[in-house]
């Protein structure tokens, strides 16, 4: 009986390990082409907002797991571009509406992607809308006309979910 219970427990730990909360998949952004990693499966979603001199359309791919919400946002823009201003401005509001205390910016540029100054990898503190911590982990970057953020939000975000996450990102 002490060793059918001892297998029965050695089973349940197996299947659990069949099911991780971090299942990584290859998905793409489309129309640009974008590969990335994501650590569930992603919803979709699409709205028009206010960006450079225009609206554009905005289109999210995301998933929440393991406390931490991920996402890839994209829009391509209209005339002129500039998507180097855009990256700026998107920055700017993304910590704005976090309520940053302080943030920490490094170059970052994915494979593929255009070298602008404004593309970089950000990382910040700061509150949800219902008032709790937050750390978002984000990269803005660009390829032509379409501009990207690709974002984690979490209490206290994981180095081993970053990691692949950010490094998944790239261009064919």
């Amino acid at each position: 009986m002490h060793r059918s219970r001892a297998a029965l427990l050695l089973l349940a730990a197996a299947a659990t390990g069949c099911s991780p909360t971090f299942n990584w998949r290859e998905v793409r952004a489309d129309p640009s082409g974008l590969k990335a990693m994501l650590p569930c499966k992603p919803d979709k979603a699409s709205r028009r907002v206010p960006m450079g001199a225009g609206e554009v359309e905005l289109s999210v791919l995301g998933c929440d797991t393991g406390g931490a919400t991920f996402a890839i946002l994209q829009a391509e823009l209209g005339e002129p571009p500039r998507p180097d201003e855009v990256l700026a401005q998107w920055n700017r509001a993304t910590l704005a509406n976090m309520k940053a205390e302080g943030s920490q910016a490094r170059a970052f540029v994915p494979p593929g992607a255009d070298p602008l100054s404004s593309s970089q990898r950000v990382s910040a503190q700061g509150r949800r809308a219902d008032g709790t911590p937050v750390r978002g982990e984000a990269a803005y970057f660009a390829r032509g006309r379409h501009v990207y953020q690709a974002v984690v939000y979490a209490s206290d975000p994981r180095p081993d979910t970053l990691q692949p996450f950010f490094e998944g990102l790239k261009f064919p």
